[in-house]
């Protein structure tokens, strides 16, 4: 009997960022319809475009699977999305037949992760599941559902944050030159506007990450480089922050 496990991002680079842990159970990427299993087809847009929206991105979750197991991860487009969309995929996919749900973002510097986790769980209480009590924690409900925040459940920062403790032992070299570019900027030549992004408080780490994401993949975006690079290998799995969120996939996905 297959499991059926459903797992939500903030974004699309968190999305890449847990396939990358997924991968080690040995499932693969569903590329064709024609192979997906079918309790997820509700889950696959039929029009397009979306409300209406011309430029807005099809939401169709990326699907790994094996012969035990089926998993669909739904990037929610930032966290006030979150709740919308968890809600809006248990409408039309059975909670009742999934095995596990596991939902995944950033505790950013404006709150604590403790905050970020307070002002969420009202909004999924609606939803009848089984809500931890606790960051990190996995419910063994039916379905199963846990939350974790990025980078480590205790700390402000981001998923950038995690990736530069990757950085730091697979690209060392690209690690230092990324930072000095970035801290040598001259703002003086740069307006208000130019900067909005980069005077965020993870701004400058997410600049550093995507210098280092160009030269690995020149041209293409950040979660390019997560599925393609050594950001998750053997030696950064070692690394106590990556174990925390492969514990917390085991808890969701593993019987």
């Amino acid at each position: 009997m297959v499991r059926y496990c459903y797992i939500v991002g903030e974004g699309h680079q968190d999305i890449e960022f847990l396939i990358c842990f997924l991968k080690s159970y040995g499932l693969k990427r569903v590329n064709l319809l024609s192979n997906l299993d079918s309790f997820w087809e509700p889950l696959v847009p039929k029009t397009f475009p979306i409300n209406d929206d011309l430029s807005k991105r099809v939401p169709v979750p990326v699907f790994l699977q094996n012969a035990e197991l089926s998993v669909a991860l739904h990037s929610a487009n930032g966290i006030t999305e979150l709740s919308n969309t968890i809600e809006e995929s248990l409408a039309i996919v059975p909670s009742s037949e999934i095995f596990g749900i596991g939902i995944f973002l950033d505790a950013d510097d404006a709150e604590t992760p403790q905050q970020r986790f307070d002002k969420l769980i009202p909004q999924l209480s609606p939803l009848g599941l089984s809500l931890p009590s606790t960051l990190g924690e996995v419910m063994k409900g039916s379905p199963r559902c846990g939350i974790f925040i990025a980078p480590n459940n205790s700390d402000s920062g981001t998923l950038e944050d995690i990736l530069l403790e990757c950085a730091k032992l697979n690209y060392p070299n690209l690690l230092s030159m990324s930072t000095k570019y970035v801290s040598g900027i001259d703002t003086n030549q740069l307006t208000n506007k130019d900067l909005k992004q980069l005077n965020k408080p993870a701004g400058k780490n997410k600049a550093v990450i995507s210098s280092i994401s160009s030269i690995l993949r020149p041209g293409y975006t950040l979660q390019v480089s997560i599925r393609d690079n050594r950001w998750i290998d053997e030696k950064t799995m070692e690394l106590d922050s990556i174990k925390l969120v492969k514990n917390f996939i085991d808890e969701v996905i593993l019987p």
